[in-house]
């Protein structure tokens, strides 16, 4: 393990990646960890607000808040492929390792399937799972085209890897213009949603007056299809159960673009016959600001203090 901007990096074989220790205060040795998981076009730092709000229950230093850049975003951009959910669950488990502790895991979107299958493949390196707006997925068809579908889901987030930008003011005014983070942008979050943001922008290699995300395409493509139709993904929610392990949903009420249907509601739910041993909680929020804004934040402190406190029984 090496000190980096992002505060740590873990050297894997397929190169340095990026954890951002987003704790306020200086750890103790035995503090507890939660061990945050990103969305499939974001990085580390859009959990700030969550750590924060973590920091401020229990005092500085007294839970380590540590947040990868997931290969192929961000810091960890350069670590190459094998991509897929289930190299990230091996990079979090190496996470574990160097940092010699069993986390409490808490994952958004994409980071919750990734959360999942850790749990589930991994039950006696991680204590429990917060799975936010994610983590559960209906079955797919075999011949689904996954660049089609993740343009219908992700829309925006698609769109902005394949563009390039004057700055980061111009980056910014690109996420003003979306219906669900820009009101982030312009509220109590916005700081936190900038400094998140800038961290997605680097300079283009072969052209070093344009800016682009740091998001690989060949990474997103990889994860969303295993988002959309791997079984072991699909499945690790009710496998992690049934190994007697806590896992709690925290799901936004508005969508990805802030429309009224969220990614989950009560009759998607029950469609998918999530175990009575997930506790549901639902938030008036959209799929972004569930972890920006205050009633998302506080709702998925809620879960992680009770997966903490679970851990010390």
């Amino acid at each position: 393990m090496t000190s980096t901007s992002s505060a740590f990096a873990v050297e894997l074989p397929e190169g340095s990646l990026a954890i951002h220790d987003l704790t306020l205060g200086v750890p103790s040795e035995d503090a507890p960890v939660v061990l945050a998981v990103h969305g499939i076009t974001a990085n580390g730092l859009s959990w700030r607000r969550v750590a924060d709000e973590v920091d401020r229950r229990h005092g500085a230093g007294a839970v380590r808040f540590l947040a990868p850049d997931l290969r192929g975003r961000g810091d960890s951009r350069a670590v190459a492929g094998p991509y897929g959910l289930s190299a990230h669950v091996e990079d979090l488990l190496s996470i574990a390792n160097v940092f010699g502790t069993d986390p409490v895991l808490v994952g958004h979107s994409m980071g919750a399937f990734i959360g999942a299958l850790a749990l589930a493949t991994h039950p006696d390196r991680f204590t429990g799972a917060v799975l936010v707006d994610g983590g559960l997925a209906f079955r797919t068809p075999p011949d689904l085209d996954i660049d089609a579908t993740l343009q219908t889901v992700i829309g925006p987030a698609m769109d902005r890897l394949r563009m390039t930008f004057a700055d980061q003011a111009a980056y910014v005014s690109f996420w003003e213009a979306h219906p669900a983070l820009g009101p982030v942008l312009r509220g109590s979050a916005g700081d936190a949603a900038r400094r998140y943001i800038a961290h997605d922008l680097v300079a283009d290699p072969e052209h070093p007056a344009e800016w682009r995300s740091t998001c690989v395409l060949d990474a997103v493509r990889a994860d969303g299809a295993d988002v959309l139709a791997d079984a072991a993904t699909h499945g690790a929610v009710r496998r992690a159960v049934e190994l007697g392990l806590p896992v709690e949903l925290v799901w936004a009420r508005r969508g990805l673009l802030d429309e009224p249907q969220g990614v989950y509601d009560e009759t998607r739910l029950a469609a998918l016959q999530v175990p009575d041993e997930v506790r549901a909680t639902a938030v008036d929020a959209n799929h972004y600001d569930v972890i920006f804004g205050e009633s998302g934040v506080t709702a998925v402190v809620d879960a992680i203090d009770r997966q903490l406190a679970a851990r010390t029984l």
